[in-house]
């Protein structure tokens, strides 16, 4: 993988950027979609980013919530009307574990159409996902596992690049120690940060299970973290919130520190 997409950098609630998910491609312009964000937002994503749903082959969601989940919907409606439409001639593969898996097909059974539906399972397959399963998608090896949520089930992942660096994807709950194996020296660290610490009081992360930018920058230099990547964030100052992460972060991290806008693009 060459290129991560930014295609949201929001927390759920977020109405001035879009939810927080990504996609990883390569100079083949594979793309791999991780989660969805909250509903038909991730089609204009998509398109501003110039990316094509015809490309996007497989995806992964990570856990059940609505910022994470709904746009799912939207990708299944496009992607079987493609196919439909002999447009779409790959097959779409949805990597998630188990229990999502029926949210998925009972999200999407009440809500198109049978004729869309009736696709699950031939040409839309769900792939579920256990602890330190790896898979084999667009010639990457990616590695899933539990990262043990104190909400709802959710898992991470951790693939090694192209270029042979290793990408670890954290989900959006502060790390856990069980998940070291899978997260220690890695060059790419994507990790949630809902405020800045000195904001802790004003949005209160720790009671909705998230983290700052001091603990996640703290964690990166723990686990030592190459680059790490802030997002899932609140929305209230946009155009401060690059330097004011940035200025918080570099006093507890001393590595690549990024802080992306919604549709940034990011060499790995």
């Amino acid at each position: 993988m060459d290129h991560l997409v930014v295609l949201g950098t929001g927390h759920a609630a977020a109405t001035n950027c879009y939810n927080t998910c990504f996609t990883l491609s390569n100079e083949k312009n594979d793309y791999i979609l991780v989660d969805t964000g909250g509903g038909n937002g991730i089609l204009v994503a998509l398109a501003k980013a110039g990316i094509s749903i015809d490309q996007i082959h497989h995806v992964f969601v990570s856990h059940k919530h609505s910022d994470h989940l709904l746009g799912m919907v939207w990708i299944i409606r496009m992607i079987a009307s493609s196919m439909l439409l002999g447009q779409y001639s790959e097959t779409l593969k949805i990597y998630c574990h188990k229990e999502l898996m029926n949210n998925i097909i009972t999200l999407v059974e009440i809500t198109l159409d049978k004729k869309l539906t009736d696709l699950i399972g031939s040409r839309i397959l769900l792939i579920p996902v256990t602890d330190g399963q790896t898979e084999n998608l667009p010639g990457n090896y990616f590695t899933f596992f539990d990262i043990h949520s104190t909400k709802a089930k959710q898992f991470g992942f951790s693939t090694k690049l192209s270029n042979g660096k290793l990408l670890t994807f954290l989900g959006d709950e502060p790390y856990n120690p069980l998940c070291e194996n899978y997260a220690l020296n890695s060059d790419w660290l994507l990790s949630e940060s809902f405020c800045l610490y000195r904001d802790r009081e004003r949005f209160k992360p720790y009671q909705k299970h998230h983290s700052t930018v001091k603990d996640a920058c703290e964690l990166a230099t723990h686990l030592n973290i190459k680059n790490l990547i802030l997002w899932h964030t609140e929305d209230t100052n946009l155009t401060q919130r690059k330097a004011l992460y940035t200025a918080e972060g570099k006093k507890y991290y001393d590595g690549n520190l990024y802080v992306p806008d919604d549709l940034d693009v990011i060499t790995l």
